[in-house]
């Protein structure tokens, strides 16, 4: 496994900031790491990366222990921080081949980078003249140099204007067939465009971890319907597939059904047999963003 997360726990002072996480990757591998604002999310990578040690627990990149051996699984890990860390009066070329110089890489590999990336238009610019769009790249560039199995990346498209945001998602897509990352994001359409599998945590604890398919096919679909009058729940019970349902006002329900039929024309049935006309119908199938907020909350 790429990267290998058992039974982790992390707090601070008195504030549990993860409870017994457990989770593993494989190469190839692209997992959205998704969860409200304080859930852990940072925490959990910092301790991929080994800038932080857990309370207890064990974790491994490649096969190599990060808790005690940090220093070699790094050398395994990209990681872009939320934070970008970037030095803002350096000029593109300079500043990547600063951290190719850490890295102890081939200067040539600067310039594979930089193509990688996309960043040739931009290079002789100093990376405080960049768009938010291309210091991020910078900032994956990065992370990249090395060539590491492992991507780490915090919250890498926040701020970016639409058309970044789909420049940065193809950049990850293309380094995703051939390494894992492991990335945090607010916006559930990256996760959806980009992702193999989810994983939600809220308040340090694992909520769910799925296959972004078997997320899609799910058969629970929504279905809100206005009548041209008031009914009772006693009626709304009788149909099929039914898994809940909220009168949302006056005329108007809410019905989340569990089938894999389209549940419109059974819902036209029903209002036949029972009297009534539909005056609005409208469906929807179950989106990553509807299952973040009913798992969240």
């Amino acid at each position: 496994m790429s990267i290998k997360v058992q039974s982790v726990s992390k707090s601070y002072d008195a504030q549990l900031a993860l409870h017994q996480i457990s989770f593993s990757a494989k190469k190839g591998e692209i997992i959205g790491f998704l969860g409200p604002n304080g859930a852990g999310k940072s925490t959990m990578m910092k301790i991929l990366t080994g800038y932080i040690l857990p309370n207890e627990g064990e974790v491994s990149v490649n096969d190599i222990d990060v808790l005690s051996n940090a220093i070699e699984a790094q050398k395994n890990i990209g990681y872009l921080p939320e934070q970008n860390p970037l030095y803002v009066d350096m000029y593109v070329k300079e500043y990547l081949q600063f951290q190719a110089s850490i890295f102890k890489v081939p200067k040539e590999r600067v310039q594979e980078v930089i193509e990688q990336v996309g960043l040739t238009p931009e290079v002789h610019k100093k990376i405080g003249q960049l768009s938010k769009g291309y210091q991020q790249r910078v900032g994956i560039a990065a992370a990249i140099l090395h060539n590491p199995e492992v991507l780490i990346l915090d919250e890498p498209t926040t701020g970016l204007d639409p058309n970044q945001l789909q420049e940065i998602r193809t950049l990850i897509q293309k380094l995703g067939k051939e390494k894992t990352i492991l990335f945090s994001t607010h916006i559930m359409q990256e996760v959806e465009a980009v992702c193999d599998r989810v994983i939600i945590i809220k308040k340090g604890e694992l909520l769910l971890d799925k296959p972004l398919k078997e997320l899609k096919e799910s058969n629970e679909q929504s279905v809100e319907v206005t009548f041209d009058y008031k009914i009772e729940e006693q009626f709304i019970q009788k149909l099929p597939y039914l898994k809940s349902f909220k009168n949302n006002f006056d005329n108007t329900w809410y019905l989340t059904f569990d089938a894999q039929e389209d549940m419109r024309p059974v819902i036209f049935d029903f209002a036949q047999e029972q009297g009534l006309k539909i005056l609005e119908l409208s469906s929807q199938n179950q989106s990553l963003e509807k299952l973040f907020k009913e798992v969240t909350n």
